[in-house]
């Protein structure tokens, strides 16, 4: 692009762009192999279970799944281990530093996919942000190599702020895009949640799905006729236990604890639920009337979608009443929670019938705490 002339400093979604696997797990099929894992245990541990030793595992139910998350199914990316009752965790062959590494790799899908939708060239993008809460290695980041595949001449980085890391990324790429330091950014969030997943634990292993997603953030002056003005952005992080996960490097340290259910994703629900949701929904109603909104006014919420619950109350505090499904659209109940990239599918999959004028607000809550607020214009 040679066109500096035409810069606003005004930033703008130009496009999205989605990768879904193709293998699906149904909650039946889920439930079908948790309950044979149970089975199983309780079985070889019936002496132990006896003597008050062992505690007996509970069995599953898709009932008790869609009352609990309002989640159906989810897509993955090695189906087969994971319903394996001896493995219950994705499994595939590792790839040699050669390679292009598995998240590079479904990244670079859907950052093609949004660039095809924006018209743009991948060498005209100035910086790629890989946002996301399941990154596959500590270095090179991931954001580098999903640039150099793309043939990007610029620069990158990886950042983590878990569910809430895509929202936090728009809010980075916006600001460079105000300063003048980019004209055209990438975030995409590859989220391979089913690596982190505990499949074997009742209360959470429904939970999360696999997908990709990217969001070209540009500047108003040269992005395409179709486009969102990014009218304003909000974030806020407040810390909590309540959810985490204690993997890392420094596991080796301490080796009594390699292994343990802390070293994947662990969380007190009812405390999240009770918690985040009038945290957020005080963020959204403050900061929308801050940039001069209605937020009874907003078309559509596009929310982090990870419990039907928490977005039917959150959206009912905004809205002022209770919302519809085209008010507020879920991909919950089929995507599952895909960590930062839920409030983006949905964001993708319900915004293109909305006509010019219209607002709404893409929103993203998780661990952290960490909140993210978008609010977004039409423009066509």
């Amino acid at each position: 692009m040679t066109q500096s002339e035409k810069l606003t400093g005004r930033p703008v979604i130009s496009a999205t762009g989605l990768f879904t696997p193709s293998d699906t797990i149904t909650n039946e099929e889920l439930v079908e192999s948790f309950n044979r894992y149970v089975e199983r245990h309780n079985a070889d541990n019936a002496a132990a279970i006896e003597a008050g030793d062992v505690e007996a595992l509970q069995t599953s139910s898709v009932e008790f799944i869609e009352k609990a998350s309002g989640i159906k199914a989810r897509h993955v990316m090695a189906k087969g281990p994971i319903l394996d009752p001896e493995i219950m965790a994705p499994r595939w062959p590792e790839r040699s530093n050669e390679e292009l590494s598995m998240l590079a790799e479904i990244g670079v899908k859907a950052a093609r996919q949004a660039l095809e939708r924006a018209g743009r060239d991948a060498a005209e993008v100035d910086a790629v942000l890989c946002a996301a809460s399941n990154m596959e290695r500590p270095y090179p980041a991931m954001a580098i190599e999903i640039q150099q595949e793309l043939g990007i001449d610029g620069f990158g980085f990886d950042m983590n702020v878990a569910c809430s890391s895509a929202t936090f990324g728009i809010q980075t790429a916006a600001d460079y895009i105000r300063s003048g330091n980019a004209r055209s950014v990438l975030v995409i969030s590859p989220e391979i949640t089913s690596g982190h997943l505990n499949w074997r634990d009742r209360d959470s292993h429904f939970i999360f799905g696999d997908v990709a997603t990217a969001v070209l953030v540009e500047d108003a002056g040269i992005a395409p006729a179709t486009h969102w003005d990014i009218l304003g952005t909000k974030l806020k992080t407040v810390f909590s236990n309540n959810i985490r996960n204690n993997f890392g490097f420094l596991n080796r340290a301490s080796p009594d604890g390699e292994g343990k259910a802390d070293k994947l994703f662990v969380q007190e629900g009812r405390k999240v639920f009770k918690e985040v949701v009038p945290m957020v929904a005080e963020m959204i109603v403050t900061e929308a009337e801050n940039f001069g909104l209605d937020p009874q006014g907003l078309r559509r919420l596009w929310l982090h979608q990870a419990n039907a619950g928490m977005n039917r109350l959150i959206a009912q505090r905004v809205l002022g009443h209770e919302a519809t499904a085209d008010e507020s659209p879920t991909v919950l109940d089929t995507y599952a929670n895909t960590s930062s990239a839920g409030s983006i599918i949905a964001f993708h999959k319900h915004s293109d019938d909305l006509e010019a004028g219209d607002t709404g607000l893409i929103c993203s809550f998780g661990a952290g705490y960490s909140a993210g607020a978008v609010f977004v214009r039409k423009v066509a």
